[in-house]
């Protein structure tokens, strides 16, 4: 079998975009699929010919991007790689038209999987949206950056940001400082996404004038959470009862989702996980979504979505 890629009409300009700076992006292609990749004159020579046809579609749609002058980033090779191996690369320039937000530098914010693509369509349909996967598939970036639109376009007053105080054992009783230092150390992702969404500077006004409210998954009782888009993050950390009682603090012109990772669950007895018992005792509710995520939508090093293979195997 012919393991030479031959891509006509392509310019030396469009070349030198596809293959990367220093052959960046070729290296990635090469990881990914685990064999040699080498670009020879204007040809691209693929060690393993069982990979060359799925090679040459990632090329192919990479050109179309770089031809509609989009701007080509490593972590685009990888789910353009993972669209390919999944014979769903036609959808991918319809991930990238599904902008929900943008990012305070100007970058758009969009689905980079299919996965990523249903749990945004739940969030712009749904009022309680439950995202359950592994580390790393955007679950709780993707949640704070429609939160940060639908606040800057007044759709909501408030971003409500809470989870389980649960770590190693600890509880919030044994760490110093108030309410705030204390809670802190356990949203440091959350907060991750509101920087980036907002800037360091506004996200600390938001806070000071409570348009942004952080606080512990127990200090939830007793509300009702009207005109607000609130996030429970790590909410396999969270019991049966606690997850009852978050979802009834809904209220109306507010949404909630509930993220998790079931394989992550830090609680003495993983038993008392409410996650499972939610899906369970939720799922048939109409007006309430479940998005299960996998290692296909991880949009990390791909290396992570190996590691996630590989436990689960």
């Amino acid at each position: 079998m012919d393991k030479t890629i031959v891509i006509e009409d392509i310019t030396i300009d469009e070349l030198q975009v596809l293959i990367g700076v220093n052959n960046t992006f070729l290296k990635v292609i090469e990881d990914y699929f685990e064999t040699e990749v080498i670009l020879i004159h204007n040809e691209i020579f693929v060690k393993d010919a069982q990979y060359k046809d799925m090679i040459e579609r990632v090329l192919n749609v990479m050109l179309i991007e770089i031809r509609k002058h989009q701007s080509l980033k490593t972590s685009d090779i990888i789910y353009i790689c993972n669209l390919v191996k999944q014979n769903k690369e036609n959808l991918y320039a319809d991930l990238r038209k599904k902008v929900i937000a943008t990012t305070r530098s100007g970058k758009n914010v969009f689905p980079k999987t299919i996965g990523q693509k249903e749990f945004v369509d739940q969030m712009l349909l749904r009022d309680i949206i439950f995202s359950i996967g592994p580390a790393g598939t955007g679950k709780t970036f993707l949640s704070v950056a429609y939160a940060t639109y639908l606040l800057k376009n007044k759709f909501i007053n408030k971003i409500i940001l809470t989870r389980p105080a649960v770590e190693a054992g600890e509880n919030l009783g044994f760490l110093p400082g108030d309410l705030k230092e204390k809670v802190d150390p356990y949203l440091i992702p959350l907060y991750d996404g509101l920087n980036e969404m907002l800037g360091a500077e506004q996200v600390e006004k938001y806070i000071e004038n409570g348009v942004i409210e952080i606080a512990p998954l127990a200090y939830m009782r007793g509300r009702t959470l009207n005109d607000a888009f609130i996030i429970l993050d790590e909410a396999q950390n969270a019991t049966a009862t606690q997850i009852k009682m978050f979802l009834t603090r809904l209220g109306f012109n507010s949404k909630m989702v509930i993220n998790g990772d079931i394989t992550q669950i830090d609680l003495k007895n993983q038993r008392e996980s409410g996650l499972q018992d939610a899906f369970t005792l939720l799922k048939d509710i109409d007006d309430i979504a479940f998005v299960l995520l996998s290692s296909k939508d991880v949009v990390r090093h791909p290396l992570v979505q190996k590691i996630i293979d590989a436990y689960e195997k």
